[in-house]
């Protein structure tokens, strides 16, 4: 059984972590100071050591050198609160496989426990990079994103790279848009990789995820008593980010208030905390990410013209994964190679039947969906190829509704009915909802996909009964 050293000075914490990783075949053992740490390493081996960046004798750096010292390819995951991102980074140009911020998601700290497991197998056996084995393997970043990314081989791929290597070395604020799950953090981070930045913070935040009260708090920090719940100082984003790169994803979720704040700490280089009177200076380089026309919303109001042409000094598209055809297959490949090393499973490939179904479906969800429709076809499968019955009924059977360019468009009547007012209710409310969904239930940018003002999306929303 693996085993796994959590070093973190709150008990309780401790056991909760070591009761939920047994629950997960492996053997989890917790001490309370970094000292205690090193001792237990000369005792016994441990595959991977999670430790808290607060001890009472000594900081998580101070530990990581100990425990590098003694095994340099020892995987250790740092655990840090949100105002310790920085240090965090610090902790993994130091040599720390990945750090996870309090409060821990039991899911994440899974799957990044299992990464570091699968390194250092590879490590063990002395493998080289996999990008280094084959040159039409993908490359992958393993760290800090949703998932695995890829480059392709198809035009549009080397179009992209071609525009990231050009870019990089500039200072510009670049835009890139495209569809959800397409991989524009995947390029915004290439870019920063790629960049004089390279060795500073990369911080991305979700704008979507946002809301209207904690998005300036989130950004540009705030101070304790600032407002009520503000019961400790807050570094922001900016301040996180000095001297590298923040990404920006769904810009276009941002307030119209918070917008005018952006737009000053670009130009003047200077953030302020709320609840403080004093400005700071910060040096950061913009890439934004949207999956709207910023250029349409600017034109209608809804996003300010002049932080559009501000963030616009150089614009990448990243295009969906249906018009990527040559590219698919390489795809579905590496995310079966992922899954496999993910769930511990050795299915070899697909079925012709799977693999044209493949080919012919769509993907709404691009990358993201794909992701996750092959990881879930491998979890189903016991033989040496995925069949068709582990793919979803939606991609077995397409469905009513073809999803383009973000528009949902109708293809069909789910069943021979001859009341046409019924036929084309029923098709609005599904519409309806589903750019709802799309948009997490932010009714004036449905409003906007829809083509509709808000007054009539209430009305309709009232009409057929969608809790919104």
């Amino acid at each position: 059984m693996l085993k796994i050293l959590i070093v973190d000075d709150d008990p309780t914490f401790g056991l909760m972590l070591k009761k939920f990783l047994n629950k997960n075949n492996f053997d989890a053992k917790e001490v309370l100071l970094g000292k205690s740490c090193l001792e237990a390493m000369k005792l016994e081996s441990f595959d991977v050591i999670l430790i808290d960046f607060r001890l009472p004798d000594m900081t998580g750096i101070d530990l990581l050198k100990e425990i590098k010292g003694k095994n340099p390819h020892q995987p250790v995951i740092l655990m840090t609160s949100y105002a310790n991102i920085r240090t965090a980074i610090k902790a993994i140009q130091m040599g720390a496989y990945e750090y996870l911020t309090k409060p821990i998601n039991p899911d994440e700290m899974l799957l990044t426990i299992r990464d570091a497991l699968a390194d250092k197998s590879k490590s063990n056996a002395g493998l080289v990079n996999e990008s280094k084995v084959t040159q039409n393997k993908p490359l992958t970043l393993a760290k800090n994103g949703n998932f695995k990314f890829i480059q392709g081989e198809s035009t549009h791929a080397a179009e992209i790279q071609k525009y990231i290597d050009l870019v990089a070395p500039t200072n510009l604020s670049v835009i890139i848009e495209g569809e959800s799950g397409t991989g524009k953090e995947y390029v915004s981070r290439m870019i920063h990789q790629k960049s004089d930045r390279a060795d500073k913070p990369f911080q991305a935040i979700d704008c979507g995820a946002l809301s209207e009260e904690l998005a300036g708090s989130e950004l540009f920090g705030h101070l304790k008593g600032a407002f009520t719940g503000a019961l400790q100082d807050k570094l922001g984003q900016f301040q996180a980010a000095n001297g590298g790169t923040l990404f920006l994803d769904e810009i276009g979720n941002l307030t119209y208030e918070i917008q005018v704040k952006l737009l000053r700490a670009i130009q003047e280089g200077m953030v302020r905390k709320i609840g403080s009177n004093k400005d700071e200076k910060v040096d950061v380089r913009i890439i934004a990410a949207t999956n709207e026309d910023l250029a349409k919303a600017a034109r209608q109001g809804s996003f300010r013209e002049d932080l559009y042409h501000r963030l616009n000094e150089f614009k990448i598209t990243v295009p969906a994964l249906r018009s990527r055809d040559k590219d698919i297959a390489l795809f579905a490949k590496h995310f079966l190679r992922l899954s496999n090393s993910e769930l511990k499973k050795n299915v070899k490939g697909f079925s012709k039947e799977v693999f044209d179904k493949i080919h012919e479906y769509l993907w709404p969800g691009n990358l993201r969906e794909m992701k996750n429709v092959i990881r879930r076809a491998v979890l189903l499968t016991d033989s040496d190829e995925v069949q068709i019955e582990a793919l979803p009924s939606e991609i077995v059977t397409p469905n009513l509704y073809d999803h383009v360019n973000d528009e949902v468009k109708v293809i069909s009547p789910a069943q021979d009915e001859t009341d046409l007012k019924e036929v084309l209710g029923k098709n609005e409310k599904e519409v309806i909802i589903k750019t709802l969904e799309k948009v997490r239930y932010n009714k004036s940018k449905a409003a906007r996909l829809l083509n509709i003002d808000r007054k009539t999306l209430y009305n309709k929303l009232k009409l057929y009964g969608i809790e919104a």
